[in-house]
């Protein structure tokens, strides 16, 4: 469907991620990292499940990334998710030095790599980081909106047999 090692192509692997994370009752977003045209490291969402703020899909590939490569820099590696990081992890990828961020959708909400800030570019940061944004939006978007309308229709339900309703 899309060249191989092309942005494309590893944006699918990270939503492949996300389904993972989905099957798990989390938030759908996944992340892979790649170095050398290899995943060397994955990432879901575990926040639910691992009662841990910290645990987004970013924050567990680059864990498991720094691992991999026996470093805490990522010089030469590549964070492919499928939305924006936030904050926390935008300031991760900075420390991480990690060389290029491709994400999928934007977070109009606490979208820090150019939505409601920018901390992976920022001048005044001792790293800048190389950011590609939009890849496969409409079907990573898809793919949040489609899991917040299942999440809200079955918290409806609930409360309705709650209340004994039918």
């Amino acid at each position: 469907m899309y060249p191989e090692f092309s942005d494309e192509y590893w944006m699918i692997e990270a939503l492949k991620r996300a389904d993972v994370a989905e099957q798990h009752g989390e938030i759908p977003v996944g992340a892979i990292v790649v170095k050398d045209n290899q995943i060397i490291a994955e990432g879901y969402n575990l926040s639910i499940t691992q009662h841990d703020p910290s645990a987004h899909a970013e924050m567990m590939a680059i864990r498991q990334a720094g691992k991999h490569i026996e470093n805490y820099r990522m010089l030469d590696c590549t964070l492919y998710v499928t939305l924006e990081p936030c904050s926390m992890c935008a300031g991760l990828l900075v420390h991480s030095r990690i060389k290029r961020l491709v994400f999928g959708a934007h977070d109009e909400k606490t979208g820090s790599a150019g939505s409601i800030m920018d901390l992976t570019r920022h001048e005044k940061l001792n790293h800048q980081i190389d950011v590609t944004s939009g890849v496969l939006a409409e079907v990573c978007s898809e793919k949040l909106s489609a899991f917040f309308k299942k999440r809200r229709a079955e918290i409806k339900a609930a409360k309705k047999a709650a209340k004994g309703e039918s």
